[in-house]
């Protein structure tokens, strides 16, 4: 049951990327070879999860889209909670969830829920999707693409992965903070910006392209 949720959950987050879920894509994501998806899949097909033909992308049917929203409510919802009721800094909550997201009660994310009060986002800022699995869309910008001297507010992390939350931290950057955007050098698109009690602090491109703000 875990891999096919695994590889589920991977096509989910695939089309939510606007991207069309190739074996190759589909494979590299779950780090197998392409025999391997391609035997997973024909699996899924079979259980009416997936919409498999050769020659063309693959398709989760109305079914399996369900059920690959309802793992990733899962893991975000298990991710708050490490995070609000249980102390979890939100660089350490990722790898945990990949295993609570397993569990089958639906009852025990149901309180999970209801005892954070009904969260919309995660602790990085990604929408919770509905017990339908549809999520709702955001509209944040790239900080990467905003101008100097703007003014914004950090809303999300793309691909939050440990590294990049562990240097945030270092630089006391958190969601909700206001951003000042100072300059912007030419050469490398690095932004030099102020927030908090910090009036100059350089982000490399590589960073603002990850962080997800609106203008305040």
């Amino acid at each position: 049951m875990k891999t096919k949720e695994n590889y589920l959950k991977a096509m989910y987050m695939i089309v939510q990327e606007g991207k069309s879920i190739s074996l190759s894509l589909l494979s590299e994501k779950m780090g197998v070879s392409i025999p391997t998806a391609n035997s997973m899949v024909k699996r899924l097909d079979d259980m009416g999860l997936v919409k498999y033909r050769k020659y063309k992308p693959l398709e989760l049917t109305p079914k399996g889209k369900k059920a690959a929203g309802r793992i990733l409510r899962k893991h975000r919802i298990a991710e708050m909670y490490l995070v609000e009721q249980l102390g979890f800094s939100w660089e350490e909550v990722h790898d945990i969830a990949e295993e609570i997201e397993h569990i089958p009660s639906e009852k025990l994310f149901d309180k999970m829920d209801e005892a954070l009060g009904f969260p919309e986002t995660d602790p990085h800022g990604s929408p919770i999707p509905d017990k339908n699995g549809n999520m709702s869309s955001t509209c944040y910008a790239k900080l990467a693409d905003m101008e100097s001297g703007q003014t914004v507010r950090l809303c999300a992390i793309h691909k939050s992965d440990a590294p990049l939350l562990k240097f945030l931290n270092q630089k006391e950057l958190k969601l909700g903070t206001i951003i000042k955007i100072l300059h912007i050098e030419p050469f490398d698109k690095s932004m030099t910006v102020s927030y908090d009690d910090f009036s100059e602090v350089v982000l490399s491109n590589d960073v603002c392209v990850r962080l997800l703000v609106e203008v305040c």
